[in-house]
């Protein structure tokens, strides 16, 4: 796999999912590059955190803003295992991130069900990469959770 390239990052921000799977939270991990360097490592905290708003993404903002000592992201990409909901969509919006690359849709809660325009205009989004790994991830979790 070559180093530096977006299927590396996924595979990374995947890492995170799987961490968040085998701790009872919804599998949905983020990074955060800049320069080619991983700047934020998250992934969903809700119940461990008793917050709502522990998303991976919201996490890793607040995580590569301190690792940069700024609140803007603008040359910064985050890859996410699964599609950004409004409130995480926002988030990125207002940190001004460079990039977005998110594996698997959520066609339930995912930003684009909403509209495009939740994300800051300059912000370039790919979707599809690993997405089949993420749903796979998700649906064994789901499935889980009903037993």
């Amino acid at each position: 796999m070559d180093l530096y390239s977006d299927k590396y990052f996924m595979n990374e921000a995947m890492k995170m999912a799987k961490i968040a799977f085998e701790e009872g939270e919804i599998p949905v991990g983020a990074i955060i590059v800049c320069r080619n360097k991983i700047i934020a490592r998250a992934y969903n905290q809700t119940e461990k955190l008793t917050d709502v708003t522990a998303h991976a993404e919201i996490l890793a903002i607040t995580s590569a803003e301190n690792a940069l000592g700024a609140k803007y992201l603008t040359e910064c990409k985050m890859y996410v295992t699964l599609e950004p909901c409004a409130m995480c969509a926002g988030a990125c919006f207002w940190a001004q991130l460079g990039e977005i690359h998110y594996a698997a849709n959520d066609p339930k809660r995912g930003f684009s069900r909403l509209s495009d325009n939740l994300l800051h205009p300059k912000t370039k989004v790919q979707s599809g990469l690993l997405a089949e790994e993420s749903k796979q991830l998700l649906d064994e979790f789901f499935k889980k959770l009903r037993n």
